[in-house]
C-alpha cells in the first residue's frame, strides 16, 4: 500500500492533510514529537475508515533520522513525503536572541533537509514519489517581526525550489506550498496575530493544497 509520511503530523495543517490524504487511499505515517498528539490523530483516520501508524521523532536530530528512515523504508512504500513540521517564533530583531534563530533554522530549514534526504533516495530508486514542502508566504517576503522566523522560511524556499530544477526531467514531483496565516495552535504562545479566528482553517487551507497539487508545482495561498 502506498504511503505518505508527513512530518508535523500531531496537529494543525499537518493533522488535516494526513485526514485529506487518508481518504485518497494513503497510509499515513504520521511524524512528530509528541506522542499522545499523533496517537490521537492516527486514531481519527482509523475512524474514518483509512489506516495510519506513527513515530515519534524530532527531525532536527540527523542521527534519529537516518535510524528511522531504514525503518521506514523497510516497512512502507513511501510514495509521498509532506515537510510539513515547523515552528515560529516573533518579536523585533533586536529582542530575540540567537536561541531562536538556531532554533527556527534546525527545524523549518535543516529538519527538512535531513528527512528529504534520508527518504528521498527510494523515490530514486523507484523513479516515482511526491514531496511536498509547506514553507509559508514568510518565504516569498520578509514581514515586520519575522526576521529569523522568514529567513529559515527563504533557505527552505531556496533548497525546495533547487529540488524542482534538480529533479524536473525525473519521475519525482517536487510541489513547494507557500500559505498565510491558519487558525491552528501556532499562536497559542505568540501574540504576534491578535485574533487567529479570522485566518482560514487548517482544514481548508489542507483541502486547497491537495486540489491545487494536481495542476500545479507551486500553491500561493494567501492570508483572508
Amino acid at each position: 500500500m502506498k504511503t505518505a509520511v508527513i512530518s508535523g503530523g500531531g496537529s494543525g495543517l499537518g493533522r488535516e492533510l494526513a485526514k485529506v490524504y487518508s481518504n485518497e487511499g494513503y497510509h499515513i505515517l504520521l511524524l512528530g514529537r509528541t506522542k499522545e498528539k499523533l496517537q490521537s490523530v492516527k486514531e481519527e483516520i482509523a475512524v474514518d475508515g483509512s489506516t495510519a501508524s506513527c513515530i515519534t521523532l524530532d527531525i532536527a536530530c540527523p542521527e534519529d533520522v537516518q535510524k528511522i528512515s531504514k525503518e521506514i523504508n523497510d516497512k512502507h512504500d513511501v510514495q509521498l513525503l509532506i515537510n510539513n513540521a515547523g515552528v515560529g517564533i516573533f518579536g523585533p530583531f533586536l529582542d530575540m536572541p540567537f536561541e531562536e534563530m538556531d532554533k527556527m533554522l534546525s527545524v523549518n530549514f535543516s529538519g527538512t533537509v535531513y528527512l528529504t534526504k534520508a527518504l528521498l533516495p527510494a523515490m530514486v530508486e523507484k523513479d516515482s514519489g511526491s514531496i511536498l514542502n509547506i514553507i509559508s508566504t514568510a518565504g516569498l517576503r520578509g514581514k515586520k517581526h519575522e526576521s529569523y522566523y522568514a529567513a529559515s522560511k527563504f533557505a527552505l524556499r531556496g533548497f525546495a525550489e533547487s529540488l524542482q530544477k534538480e529533479f524536473e526531467e525525473t519521475g519525482i514531483q517536487i510541489i513547494n506550498a507557500y500559505m498565510g496565516g491558519m487558525n491552528t495552535p501556532f499562536w497559542d504562545e505568540s501574540e504576534h496575530v491578535q485574533d487567529p479566528s479570522r485566518l482560514r482553517s487548517p482544514r481548508e487551507v489542507a483541502e486547497i493544497i491537495y486540489e491545487e497539487s494536481k495542476i500545479s508545482a507551486e500553491i500561493i495561498i494567501e492570508s483572508k
